[in-house]
């Protein structure tokens, strides 16, 4: 649906935003993308970084913008390689999902024996990174036995993937899983004694960060005597429970509202994945009041 302008039509802008991110995942800057369509660097970079009214970023650009934006290609801007930090965590939060190889190569566009040496290089083409950002965009929330996979290899590359600690896709945030420096968000609170308990809880692979905390923890109450300190381990590990008792209650209601799951969980401070987690371990009580 698109809505009149005094400069042309605007219409929705999440096709032309996914294509800057791919782009972007592929090694191409925002100002090597505004140079090739070509569009102002303002409007290419309103699509990832402006502030909007639900997902974050502009909710409309205008049509003209659009196509020529989506008309840049990474295999004429990017030569060469690029860093595959993001392109090995899509592909492993899709194993994550219970996607195997051999099915993501054909979405790829790459046979499907060499999705796992991807998974091994150090460096990767652009374009390459780029149509696994494509692909990702497309099966990220796609479950996988609708397409064939069936329950026996899709319960099998999720325990592939949980002893190998890869996160799914509801743990990285779109903005930052190029970046080699980012770290997975499991809990809504990783790199806190509390997002340990959160992994406990929700029996989620653990991750760096939460180990250490909890042992920072430990470390810092270790004067206390044995006693004293399973008191203090049973208040931080009701502490947790509770707050994700209020998050599910929370969620619940944001949900009865209309509100998507995606923003509910934005407005919360957590994850989509955190969110869903909480609901599905604190069901609603019988005397629950939810919104008409």
């Amino acid at each position: 649906m698109t809505t009149r302008h005094p400069k042309g039509p605007l219409i929705d802008a999440e096709p032309a935003r996914r294509h800057v991110r791919n782009l972007m995942s592929a090694g191409v800057s925002i100002v090597r993308i505004a140079e090739n369509a070509p569009v102002g660097f303002a409007i290419v970079s309103g699509l990832i970084y402006t502030r909007g009214p639900s997902r974050g970023q502009a909710q409309k650009i205008r049509l003209e913008n659009a196509r020529r934006i989506l008309a840049v290609r990474a295999e004429n801007v990017v030569t060469g390689y690029v860093n595959p930090a993001g392109t090995h965590r899509r592909l492993q939060a899709l194993m994550a999902n219970g996607w195997p190889q051999l099915r993501l190569g054909p979405h790829i566009g790459l046979h499907p024996a060499y999705v796992n040496a991807v998974l091994k290089q150090t460096s990767i083409y652009g374009t390459t990174a780029a149509s696994v950002a494509a692909a990702y965009d497309r099966l990220w929330n796609q479950d996988p036995r609708q397409h064939g996979v069936t329950v026996g290899t899709y319960k099998k590359v999720r325990g592939v993937a949980r002893a190998h600690g890869w996160a799914p896709p509801g743990a990285w945030d779109d903005d930052t899983i190029d970046d080699p420096n980012a770290h997975p968000e499991w809990t809504g609170h990783c790199g806190t004694d509390r997002g340990w308990w959160t992994h406990k809880r929700q029996q989620l692979p653990m991750c760096p960060r939460c180990e250490t905390a909890h042992q920072k923890w430990l470390a810092d109450h270790a004067h206390l005597d044995s006693q004293t300190l399973n008191r203090a381990r049973f208040r931080a590990r009701a502490e947790a429970s509770q707050r994700e008792v209020d998050l599910a209650a929370d969620g619940r209601e944001l949900l009865s509202y209309g509100v998507p799951v995606d923003q509910a969980a934005e407005r919360l401070g957590v994850t989509r994945n955190h969110l869903q987690q909480a609901m599905l371990r604190h069901p609603a009580p019988a005397n629950e009041v939810t919104a008409a």
